[in-house]
């Protein structure tokens, strides 16, 4: 089972959503207090489970609405993915993965986690 790790940073409070393993597979913003990091998370557990896939990496991108996944590649040439809430704001996104496959794979595992995941908080 997934959870996410809460922690204080110098500029406010983040989580990350971790899978089972301990692998890190989705990061928040920094929010300026707990109770907003909360909400984040809730976002989180509620739009990862409805949310459709929005492949940036194709040719022809099919344009799906909020709330959605957004899988993209970034200046390296990584693939990444993004979680977008109904309105349209970034709740938590990935870190670079060398494959497409492996990107999909992350996304799968923030939809199966998030939703049942406990919150705990670590010391930074």
């Amino acid at each position: 089972m997934g959870k996410f790790a809460v922690k204080k940073v110098k500029t406010g409070i983040k989580f990350d959503l971790k899978a089972g393993n301990g692998e890190v597979i989705a990061s928040s913003e920094v929010y300026s207090s707990d109770a907003a990091c909360r909400k984040g998370i809730e976002s989180v557990r509620k739009n990862a489970v409805e949310a459709n896939l929005e492949d940036q990496t194709v040719e022809d991108v099919v344009k799906v609405t909020h709330p959605k996944f957004e899988m993209y590649t970034d200046k390296a040439g990584e693939f990444r993915f993004r979680l977008k809430a109904k309105n349209g704001e970034i709740i938590a996104v990935s870190e670079g993965y060398k494959s497409k496959a492996s990107c999909l794979n992350g996304i799968e595992s923030v939809r199966k986690n998030a939703p049942e995941a406990d919150i705990f908080f670590v010391e930074a």
